[in-house]
């Protein structure tokens, strides 16, 4: 643990203000900025996976995962990286390899892929709100491909359906404000919505799609 303090003055002496515990590994630095240099203490931290357990309820699954790497992660990615519906998780790190690929491999279940193709919006449909009603539960998603550390997500969303073969109604909140509401659309998939034709084309890799 690093005792830390933070004087105006860089080249300031300031006293511990404490007798220092070396058992527990504390140590006293008067400029925060040499930590970095001497002691890099993010290098330390192991990363953490929770699981959603429902109601607000998480549980560590770290070391179960094996994704508890000490390589000192800086971001990290959500997709469909093997196209079989379920969310892989691609950590880019400083050390210790700079990526890892961590595959899913959870029991399978229903899911559906939406991506936007925009018109009179943004060409991605960026900033679009998506809403899928599946058996009265309303799941909801925004298009905001996540952008941190050398990374980015993809720009479609994901919808995990549980056991549901289909999303009842999927409401499309385009970002200058136009909604298209889509009934029926069966899971399992990869469907784009059409902001100037209000219809959607079923995704098939290697394969064009068909408009519904």
């Amino acid at each position: 643990m690093a005792v830390v303090s933070q004087p105006f003055d860089r080249g300031a002496t300031v006293a511990a203000p404490k007798t220092l515990d070396s058992k527990l590994g504390e140590f006293w630095e008067t400029d925060p900025w040499e930590i970095a240099f001497k002691h890099n203490l993010s290098g330390f931290e192991r990363n953490r996976t929770y699981l959603n357990l429902g109601a607000r309820q998480f549980s560590d699954i770290s070391y179960l995962t094996g994704a508890d790497s000490d390589g000192d992660g800086r971001s990290v990615v959500a997709a469909d990286f093997r196209n079989n519906g379920q969310m892989d998780l691609l950590v880019r790190q400083a050390g210790g390899g700079s990526l890892l690929l961590f595959e899913n491999h959870f029991p399978k279940r229903r899911y559906l892929k939406v991506s936007l193709r925009g018109s009179v919006s943004n060409r991605l449909g960026i900033g679009a709100r998506i809403t899928a009603t599946v058996a009265e539960r309303n799941i909801v998603r925004e298009l905001f491909p996540a952008n941190t550390f050398h990374s980015q997500s993809a720009s479609f969303v994901h919808f995990g359906l549980g056991d549901s073969p289909q999303i009842d109604t999927l409401e499309v909140r385009w970002p200058n404000g136009a909604v298209h509401v889509l009934q029926h659309i069966p899971a399992d998939g990869h469907i784009i919505v059409d902001e100037k034709t209000g219809r959607f084309e079923r995704v098939t890799p290697g394969e064009h799609g068909a408009a519904h």
